[in-house]
């Protein structure tokens, strides 16, 4: 289904909350001049005209605080929420509506001239410090916990977060969720099971017990021993 092509400010009045006005929104959205200045720079590098497309690129990153290589291909409705930070590979493809946040890297693994950077689809949030690396593909409508790295390609309607990141919620959404700090943490979520497990546990072995007739009784952990603090240096002697 085709994507209507919003109006750049109106897609920054549409995600952030912070600017008041458009006039606000266009004069000092730094993700906005990143994205504009970037649309320059590409054309420029479609042309074959590179120098002028880096120059481009250059100024932007000094003004801005976001380096989007001219090569890179970026799809309609494109938001960059505070733009320091965000470095964006010569071969990273980035679909419709998708919204990253500062410090977000879609970066490369390899030095040959090749496709080397993530694909990114439709409707995707990538929360901030989030790095892609690799010329994987984060499918439609998948959101990415800030601080994750992702080195596998994800699939559609997923959510993934960590280091490296796991997939932790499959969800068939396809509106844009900026929510990225409603994210599941994959630890707990372990550690809660884990508890619950012992607890089943504990209280099957308790029916058992009874059934065979052996007083239930909880047995006191021994203490580990004390190590003194001379067995924890370094056995290495230092040199004078």
């Amino acid at each position: 289904m085709p994507v209507d092509e919003k109006d750049d400010v109106d897609i920054v009045l549409e995600r952030d909350p912070a600017p008041k006005s458009r006039a606000e929104a266009l004069l000092f959205s730094q993700g906005l001049h990143a994205i504009k200045l970037h649309k320059m720079a590409h054309k420029m590098y479609l042309k074959k005209r590179y120098k002028t497309a880096r120059m481009i690129n250059y100024v932007s990153r000094v003004l801005t605080g976001a380096d989007i290589h001219p090569g890179a291909i970026v799809g309609k409705n494109f938001f960059i929420d505070h733009a320091t930070g965000v470095v964006i590979g010569e071969t990273a493809e980035i679909g419709d509506n998708v919204s990253i946040y500062q410090g977000v890297t879609l970066g490369g693994i390899a030095t040959e001239k090749k496709k080397r950077h993530p694909t990114i689809g439709n409707n995707v949030v990538i929360g901030a410090g989030a790095t892609i690396l690799g010329p994987i593909t984060i499918g439609d409508n998948v959101r990415v916990g800030a601080g994750s790295v992702v080195v596998k390609s994800v699939p559609p309607n997923s959510t993934v977060v960590g280091v490296p990141a796991k997939m932790v919620q499959r969800i068939g959404v396809t509106a844009i969720d900026l929510h990225h700090e409603e994210l599941p943490d994959p630890v707990v979520n372990a550690f809660i099971d884990l508890c619950h497990s012992l607890s089943e546990m504990e209280y099957r072995m308790e029916q058992i017990e009874k059934k065979l007739g052996i007083k239930h009784e909880k047995i006191p952990v021994p203490e580990p021993p004390k190590i003194k603090a001379s067995e924890l240096a370094c056995p290495v002697e230092e040199k004078h």
